[in-house]
């Protein structure tokens, strides 16, 4: 049951020939996509790519590059555009402050509004974090004190110590293939340990596509080559932990079903 948890069909390099992209995923063996939105404008396209494709989930949210340019997004929006049938997810959220392509403050801001959301509605929140670490964990931390609610952190690259507070907290973790690269060795000692029932596997194509295919567009159908880098790290089979990753994809995206 291989699961893409993470990926945008919508943006460019995949959106031109979309259902040629989704075949191939298929025939690789991926049997579901989670379609994933980093600004308003994407909501109603997402949506209705899972509206036409009976095997793709979306998500709603702003990515935290978009957050100057949606300051004023109230919860009101999320909480509508959430009610949709084929919307399992809020996010991408979360802070990025490598770019810094928005304003901190206010990137905070509107993390805690899409965390405000994902407890009220209990739709999993997806955690974006780049050099944000302290700030990340602080606020999921506060946010946790204040009413549990589910989360995992996407495409995780950060440190050791940052994956085992995230865990503490409840939170999933879920690798790209960014694992498969050959300076990713800390990643892969993380990888490798993570408990059994809180591992998802993605592409978040278009990026990152993984080894053999680093350089290319990056494609849904490669998350069988993460999946199988991955297996082989956990000393397990590529068809076991696709099992183990497809059970804990429907177990936190409860809204989802083939």
């Amino acid at each position: 049951m291989l699961i893409d948890s993470h990926c945008h069909l919508n943006y460019k390099g995949l959106v031109e020939a979309q259902g040629e992209v989704l075949g191939r995923a298929r025939d690789s063996g991926v049997r579901g996509f989670l379609n994933i939105s980093t600004r308003r404008s994407e909501w109603d396209a997402i949506v209705a790519t899972a509206e036409r494709e009976s095997d793709v989930w979306a998500s709603i949210g702003i990515h935290p590059h978009e957050a100057d340019a949606h300051a004023d997004l109230g919860e009101a929006a999320l909480l509508a555009a959430a009610e949709h049938p084929r919307v399992i997810a809020i996010g991408e959220t979360g802070l990025d402050y490598y770019y810094d392509h928005s304003d901190r403050q206010v990137q905070q801001d509107l993390f805690r509004v899409h965390i405000r959301v994902a407890r009220e509605t209990g739709l999993p929140l997806i955690v974006h974090t780049r050099d944000a670490e302290d700030d990340t964990a602080r606020i999921i931390a506060e946010e946790m004190a204040r009413g549990a609610f589910p989360a995992l952190i996407h495409c995780f690259t950060a440190s050791a110590d940052f994956g085992r507070k995230m865990l503490e907290l409840g939170l999933t973790i879920s690798l790209s293939g960014i694992v498969t690269f050959k300076n990713a060795k800390d990643l892969q000692a993380v990888a490798a340990d993570l408990p059994d029932d809180r591992i998802l596997v993605e592409t978040d194509a278009p990026f990152l596509a993984p080894v053999p295919h680093r350089g290319k567009v990056c494609e849904p159908a490669f998350v069988a080559n993460t999946c199988a880098f991955v297996a082989e790290l956990r000393g397990t089979s590529t068809e076991a932990l696709a099992d183990v990753t497809g059970a804990n994809f429907f177990r936190l995206f409860g809204k989802a079903s083939l």
